[in-house]
């Protein structure tokens, strides 16, 4: 009967790790742990899931103190223009200011965790003028000197029955190799 009851909990715990939102088997970080990780020059391809794959240039700088990443992604990347990505440290949430100069800045509150294998930026917002959850995840597909990402822009519709993140874009980061290093 103890022995039952043991497999029954344990049984209830496993179903429960396996049905927690990704910010339940995360930890909360601040902005300069990720920023860290993900400062440079990087460059790959990037794609809508209906999309051409286009060949694009990243850039990511953080401020001396961490509490601000500024990422840069070449003209061509959506539009005729770059698009730009500025996320600020503001007590414990981050906010997000995203501008592609053509259409009006977008201003989003986000709250970044780190997992296994890399972040996660997940907040509230609007797509397309439909409700959603973002969530702007950065996966390591390698790590050390030569890293390598995977950074990719999902949403789960709120209006839609689905329960899972639909991939809006993904962006591969490659590291820019130096012209000094490659003479």
């Amino acid at each position: 009967m103890i022995l039952n009851c043991f497999k029954v909990r344990f049984l209830a715990v496993i179903v429960l790790l396996v049905t927690l939102p990704i910010s339940a088997m995360a930890a909360k970080v601040p902005l300069d742990v990720v920023c860290a990780a993900l400062i440079g020059e990087w460059q790959g391809s990037a794609a809508n899931p209906k999309g051409i794959s286009k060949q694009v240039t990243s850039s990511i700088m953080c401020s001396a103190d961490g509490r601000n990443m500024y990422i840069s992604v070449s003209q061509g990347a959506r539009f005729v223009n770059s698009e730009t990505w500025w996320f600020r440290q503001r007590g414990s949430d981050i906010e997000l200011v995203y501008s592609d100069g053509i259409k009006a800045d977008i201003y989003q509150s986000l709250t970044l965790y780190q997992q296994v294998g890399g972040f996660a930026f997940l907040g509230e917002g609007e797509i397309k003028q439909r409700p959603a959850l973002i969530r702007l995840s950065f996966e390591a597909l390698s790590v050390g000197k030569q890293a390598q990402w995977l950074w990719q822009q999902s949403a789960h519709f709120l209006d839609d029955d689905s329960d899972n993140y639909q991939v809006v874009r993904g962006i591969s980061l490659m590291p820019i190799e130096s012209q000094c290093l490659a003479k």
